[in-house]
Formats: C-alpha cells, sequence, structure tokens
C-alpha cells in the first residue's frame, strides 16, 4: 500500500474474462472491449457508513465474531490514521498474529467464535507485515521512523545507528514477552517478506525481502547505492535473501541479492518493464525495480513475483539462488502486488493495486479490468494469461477499494480463494475456470467515513483450519465462517474444513492433502451433479452408496465401497467430467482400504 490519510480504489469488477497473446516473457493480455459495469443495485452498493456502525451487506457467509483494535493500536479522533492501521496476519496453532504500523498484536483463535486478545506489542516502523515459523516472529520495517530498539520517538539526521530498516526477527517461546533476536538491516528496508522452507535444508529458512522505499545513504549502511542500472552495486532491481539458522536465530544475515529483473545471458539489472503505458487506453505501469511481494511454493519448486511492473515466475530450487523462468505484464496493470498459486500450482492469480490502495477505484465509471486480479495458467513453466475478476459491486468515492490479500479455500476439485478488497469487502470467488471466475460469496460494510476518503477495509482476508479471518484496517480483526448455498454445498464445506495445518504463512504456500473422507467423496459427488459431470441417476446411485457404508463398518463397508469404486472406475471412461469420476473414485477406495 501506498502511505496516505486517504484510501480509495475503485474496483468494478467481476468474474470478467479476457483472453490473452503470448507465453513469452512480455506476453501481454488482450486488451477487452464492450465489459460490463460494476452493479449499482448489488446490495453492497451505498452502504450507510459508520466507524462502528456501519450498515453491512453478508451473502453465504456468517459473521462469527468480531473485535475492536485494543487500546494504544488506534487514534481514537481519527479512524484512519495511517500510523496506527492494521496490516497482513499469519497464523501459527491457536493463534493468529496482526501487522500492524505500530507493532503487532497475538490473538488466540482456539475459539473462533470469541477471539481474545494475548498481547498487544508496540513496535512502530511502516508496515510491519508479520510471518511466524515456530517460535520465531518475523516482522518488516520500512520507514525511516523504525528504530533498532523498538523505541517510539523520531529518528534525527539523514544517517543515523539508530534507525532501523529491514526485518525484525523475535523469539516468541514466551508469546507475552517478545524477544528481538536480531535485526537484519536492508538498503530498501521491508515492505514485505516471504519466508521459504527447504526440504533439503531442515536447519535453516530462508527470508526474501522484498523492499520498496528509497535507497539509504551508504553512510547510514555500508554497500548501499542508487546509481544508473549500469552500476552493478545499485541496491535496486534487486531482492534480498536472508537466511537464518533456526539454533541461532541471532546469526541471521543477507547471503545473496538476486538481480531476478536483469536481461537475459546477463544484460542490464533493468531489464523487465522500464515504466510507462502499453499504448492508447492502458495503464501507466510502474517500472520494475522492485517486488511488492513475492509468494512461494516449495513442494512445487517455484515462486511467483508481484514486481510493480511485471509478474515474474521463479524457480526456487536454489533458495538463495532464485531464478527467473518467465515474466509477463497486462496493460490493465498499474501496480503487481500479490501473487497466490492454485493448489497444483497450474493457475496463478495476480493483484493490480491500481491507486496505491489509497485511491476509490471501484466506482461504476471504473474500469472493471482495472485494480483487478489477473488469472494465469502455468504451462511449461511458462505463463499464459487467461481471465480477470474483480468484485461485481459498485463502490462510493469515499471508499478505498481495489484487489488486495487472499489464499485458496481448500474445496477438493475446485480452485477457490477468499480475498479483501479493502472497503470493497471481501469476496469468495471460484477460479477454476480460469476464463469464467464467478463470485459465490461476500462481505462487505459501509464507508468509515461517509463525509470523505479515510483508509479502511480489509487489508487481508485468509481461510485458516475451517474458518476465513480478516484483518480489518481500521475496525479491527472478524472472523467468517462459509455457508451453503446452490455455489458450494455443505459437503463441499466440511471437506475444505478437514484440511487441519499447524500454521499458516500465506505468501508460503503448503500443498493441500485430503485424506479420504464421507465429507470428500461426497463433494465430489456435488460437484458432478452441479456441473453435470455424470447423468443425475448415477450421482443419485453414489450418494445412496456412500449412505449406506457409512452406516455399514467392517467388511460390509469395505465391501460396498469397493463396488462403488470398480463403478466408479468403469464410468470414467465415458464421462462427461472423467477427471472428478477418478478423483471421486480414488477417494472412495481410499475408504474402502481403511475399512477393516
Amino acid at each position: 500500500m501506498t502511505r496516505s490519510r486517504f484510501v480509495a480504489c475503485q474496483l468494478t469488477a467481476f468474474a470478467l474474462v479476457l483472453l490473452c497473446a503470448g507465453t513469452s516473457t512480455h506476453a501481454q493480455a488482450s486488451r477487452a472491449t464492450g465489459q460490463p459495469k460494476a452493479s449499482t443495485t448489488d446490495p453492497r452498493y451505498r452502504l450507510r457508513g459508520g466507524w462502528n456502525d456501519a450498515q453491512e451487506a453478508i451473502s453465504n457467509l456468517t459473521l462469527l465474531a468480531h473485535r475492536d483494535r485494543p487500546e494504544g493500536f488506534f487514534n481514537p479522533s481519527d479512524a484512519g490514521d495511517f500510523a496506527f492501521v492494521n496490516t497482513d496476519l499469519a497464523f501459527e496453532g491457536r493463534y493468529a498474529f496482526i501487522g500492524s504500523y505500530h507493532g503487532f498484536q497475538v490473538w488466540d483463535v482456539s475459539t473462533p467464535s470469541n477471539p481474545t486478545l494475548r498481547l498487544a506489542y508496540a513496535c512502530p516502523g511502516g508496515q510491519g507485515d508479520v510471518s511466524v515459523h515456530r517460535n520465531l516472529l518475523f516482522m518488516s520495517v520500512e520507514e525511516n521512523k523504525g528504530r533498532v530498539d523498538c523505541g517510539r520517538q523520531s529518528v534525527s539526521g539523514s544517517a543515523s545507528s539508530e534507525r532501523f530498516r529491514g526485518v525484525r526477527i523475535f523469539d516468541i517461546s514466551d508469546i507475552d514477552r517478545p524477544r528481538q533476536v536480531a535485526a537484519v538491516q536492508t538498503c530498501r528496508g521491508s515492505h514485505t517478506h516471504t519466508l521459504l522452507t527447504d526440504a533439503k535444508d531442515a536447519a535453516n529458512i530462508y527470508v526474501y525481502v522484498s523492499g520498496t522505499g528509497s535507497v539509504r545513504s551508504s553512510a547510514e549502511l555500508a554497500g548501499c547505492a542508487d546509481g544508473s542500472p549500469s552500476d552493478t552495486s545499485n541496491a535496486r532491481f534487486r531482492i534480498d535473501v536472508i537466511k537464518v539458522s533456526l539454533a541461532a536465530p541471532q546469526d541471521a544475515r543477507i547471503v545473496s541479492r538476486p538481480r531476478i529483473f536483469a536481461g537475459r545471458n546477463g544484460g542490464q539489472i533493468n531489464g523487465l518493464w522500464r515504466g510507462g503505458t502499453h499504448g492508447a487506453g492502458t495503464q501507466e505501469t510502474s517500472e520494475t525495480d522492485q517486488c511488492h511481494d513475492i509468494t512461494v511454493y516449495p513442494e512445487m519448486g517455484v515462486a511467483a513475483g508481484a514486481c510493480s511492473g511485471n509478474g515474474i515466475l521463479l524457480d526456487i530450487s536454489e533458495p538463495a539462488n532464485p531464478k527467473r523462468l518467465d515474466a509477463v505484464t497486462d496493460p490493465n496493470f498499474a501496480y503487481w502486488h500479490g501473487a497466490t498459486f492454485n493448489n497444483d500450482a497450474t493457475k496463478l492469480v495476480f493483484s493490480d493495486e491500481w491507486g496505491g490502495g489509497v485511491g476509490a477505484k471501484c466506482r461504476a465509471t471504473d474500469k472493471m479490468t482495472w485494480g483487478a486480479d489477473a488469472i494465469f495458467s502455468v504451462r511449461n513453466r511458462k505463463l499464459l494469461a487467461q481471465g480477470h475478476y474483480k468484485i461485481p459491486a459498485a463502490q462510493s468515492d469515499v471508499e478505498n477499494c481495489v484487489a488486495h490479500n487472499g489464499s485458496l479455500i481448500p474445496v477438493p476439485g475446485r480452485d477457490i480463494m477468499v480475498q479483501a478488497w479493502y472497503q470493497g469487502g471481501l469476496s469468495v470467488f471460484d477460479f477454476t475456470d480460469p476464463r469464467k471466475p464467478v463470485e459465490i460469496a461476500y462481505f462487505d460494510r459501509g464507508a468509515i467515513n461517509p463525509a470523505e476518503l479515510t483508509l479502511a477495509g480489509y487489508w487481508s482476508a485468509y481461510w485458516y483450519n475451517g474458518h476465513i479471518y480478516g484483518s480489518e484496517i481500521g475496525r479491527g480483526l472478524d472472523v467468517l465462517t462459509l455457508k451453503p448455498s446452490a455455489m458450494l454445498s455443505q459437503n463441499e464445506i466440511d471437506a475444505a474444513t478437514q484440511v487441519q495445518v499447524a500454521g499458516f504463512n500465506p505468501q508460503l504456500q503448503q500443498k493441500l492433502v485430503w485424506a479420504p473422507s464421507f465429507a470428500v467423496a461426497r463433494a465430489y459427488a456435488d460437484q458432478l451433479e452441479r456441473g453435470k459431470g455424470l447423468p443425475a441417476g448415477q450421482v443419485t446411485s453414489i450418494n445412496a452408496s456412500l449412505g449406506l457404508a457409512e452406516q455399514q463398518d467392517g467388511a460390509a463397508r469395505k465391501a460396498t465401497l469397493s463396488a462403488l469404486a470398480a463403478r466408479l472406475t468403469r464410468s470414467a471412461a465415458t464421462a462427461k467430467d472423467a477427471e472428478r469420476v477418478r478423483a471421486l473414485a480414488a477417494t472412495v477406495k481410499g475408504l474402502a482400504d481403511a475399512s477393516s
């Protein structure tokens, strides 16, 4: 997000589809014509505003709990005071960690309907994005006011030994008494960061640092330079990689500074988008001299960088030496902001933070492909543009609204994501067909300040162990659950809830695995019925067999399930949706094998 007291962005898109041209470096999505406008009849349009009493609109979700920001983490006279806003979320065990420009908060969410504040820790320094790995908490610091000692007083002078810009590392073994054990300084500070675990190196973790701030002087930090792109010491056009020993985190240090934007075959370090428009009627797109965010997927060996003027795909088989595989542009994008893979890494959703998160970009007059998501397929380690998604409801000119942070919801057989849209609320959408994404649930509130554009809304919305958690910039923490609908069944929700993880850092994607269960089997059956992947009579018979088997045990259950698995395997040969039928057959066979 661009720092400003005011925030408004115009997100006016829904299930929009663009065809694209090319898979090579700098492939551009084709320009859409005759696009629909954002809806002004949607229930989210023109909601009554207010800080704590705004009108709400909700569909296919239940708001389980809301908690205001704690004392000391808001300005009572200014709801949008940038010095106190909530930022990104991370999870470890029963705790949700919320970053902030003022520090971080720890919430106990062991009872999701009743989150309780465990700790509010003041440590100003900028955006304050957090990640957690076991007993270590990592925090981004970018602003010049950041101090090594976490103090709240200012730092004087253009060069000071008291100033800190980079990544803090806290030991949170005692959750009530965090202890800063390392503070790794970087030339541009850390706007965001990404943890990377490596199965071949269990003793260490790596941190990819994305700095978007100005380059500090060499008088303050040796080795920092901001010269021309021909100067190989230039602190722009690179990322920083920190190596952290889990046994000795105090020894954390930068081990490489990869030039992931360089031209091919050792070309200039500024080898990607140079900034400017893509032609008449297109966006003014930022120069690629930084990444805003990098999402890593270690089990697939790849990462996706949302890097100001480009979306890039990286090979991370060597964690300290990521290599660019492909880079793309989109004439609709102003600033490539974030990225999310689907579970098998065959699709990639990039978000565009048009207006820096501080502009009203979801009005009825705004283009629905601007400030939206661009969806790509990943084939042979190349990116191919497919479509765009933007929330369908128009927002007012006093509501900041643009695509922001989200994560997958683990529904087997489908690609579903929940995403924050600042004061556009949060949206749950299906991108299984990347050319026809569709919204299936939402939650939104009216403007935090009906009189003027004021920073607020969801910074992040993530799924964690059966619930959606929203970090609301001005209002606090929300916890929601999905409700069944024509587009998402209770069986699909139950199957998603079955996936439990020990912790979750959204920029470190984990492979989702569904153990064979009746909920997973029924989820596939519901999808076959909804999509007419099998004749209705066959789906009815499948559900009857599952119902019978669930009432049985031992050999009887095994026999019923084995017979059903065999029948499904035969049906897959002629089924309209053969892939889903095979997935169902495998699940049923797994259930049969587990029967005794």
